[in-house]
């Protein structure tokens, strides 16, 4: 898997939000396991410390469940995914929307980019 990060958040969170996205993606499906700490931790470069934390994260959100003899897995509760995929989705709507605004657009006028782009898929 590719890691990306970025300056301008601690890495915890970055990774906390790419393992979130992978989940609500289905590239770790409801009830399946996790990789461990240290394997993640190796793949992303990172201290494994950070990545528990990240996971730590994960749990809190409801979207990983830790089991003491078989590690972490994705939870089963499709509902908690779901809406995780909803607040995501109303964010990315959110952010595009603002940018739309700072260039200018009206709510209506958005609407029609955003009508006229997907015209050309």
């Amino acid at each position: 898997m590719d890691w990306t990060f970025t300056e301008d958040r601690p890495i915890w969170q970055q990774l906390a939000g790419q393992l979130t996205l992978r989940i609500l993606k289905g590239e770790y499906p409801c009830g399946s396991r996790l990789p461990p700490v240290r394997e993640l931790a190796a793949e992303a470069g990172v201290n494994p410390n950070t990545m528990q934390r990240a996971l730590a994260q994960l749990e809190q959100d409801g979207l990983a469940v830790a089991n003491r003899t078989s590690g972490r897995t994705v939870t089963e509760d499709r509902a908690v995914i779901q809406a995780a995929r909803e607040t995501r989705a109303r964010e990315a709507v959110t952010s595009c929307l603002r940018i739309l605004e700072e260039l200018g657009y009206t709510k209506s006028g958005a609407l029609a980019y955003v009508r006229e782009e997907l015209s050309h898929e």
